[in-house]
C-alpha cells in the first residue's frame, strides 16, 4: 500500500472556503472507503466525514453538516473534502485516510459518523488548514 497525499490546505478568513484533495498513485481509492479526519493541537484527531468506495453513502459530523461536502471522482483517482463557511474551530491538520468497506455503516452505528481513527488502515501526512482573522 502507497501513502495518501493531502493538498488544498491554507489560511483563510472566517467564511471562507478551501477545497482538499486526497490522492494516491499505484492503488485505487475507488476500492476504499476514505474518511477525513482533522487535529488541532493538543486535541484527539476527529472524524469529520467519510464517503463509500462508489460516492453514493456519505456521512458527516453535525459541526461540519451543511458546511463541508465529501465527494469523489474514481476516474481521477481523488477524494475531495469542499470546505464552505468555514470557521476557527475548523483549524487544524486535515488527513485523508483509507478504510475497509464497512467503515461508512460503522460510523453511523457508532453514533460518530466521521468515524474512528482506528478503524481505518492507510493515511496521508495532512495539510495545514487555518481559519483566521
Amino acid at each position: 500500500q502507497l501513502p495518501l497525499v493531502e493538498s488544498g490546505g491554507g489560511l483563510v478568513q472566517p467564511g471562507g472556503s478551501l477545497t482538499l484533495s486526497c490522492t494516491a498513485s499505484g492503488f485505487a481509492l475507488s476500492r476504499y472507503v476514505i474518511g477525513w479526519f482533522r487535529q488541532a493541537p493538543g486535541k484527539e484527531r476527529e472524524g469529520v466525514s467519510c464517503i463509500s468506495p462508489r460516492g453514493v453513502k456519505t456521512h458527516s459530523i453535525d459541526s461540519v453538516k451543511g458546511r463541508f461536502t465529501i465527494s469523489r471522482d474514481n476516474a481521477k483517482n481523488t477524494v475531495y473534502l469542499q470546505m464552505n463557511s468555514l470557521k476557527p474551530e475548523d483549524t487544524g491538520v486535515y488527513y485523508c485516510a483509507a478504510g475497509p468497506e464497512l467503515t461508512v455503516e460503522r460510523t453511523q452505528m457508532h453514533g460518530n459518523p466521521g468515524g474512528l481513527p482506528d478503524w481505518y488502515d492507510d493515511w496521508g501526512q495532512g495539510t495545514q488548514v487555518t481559519v483566521s482573522s
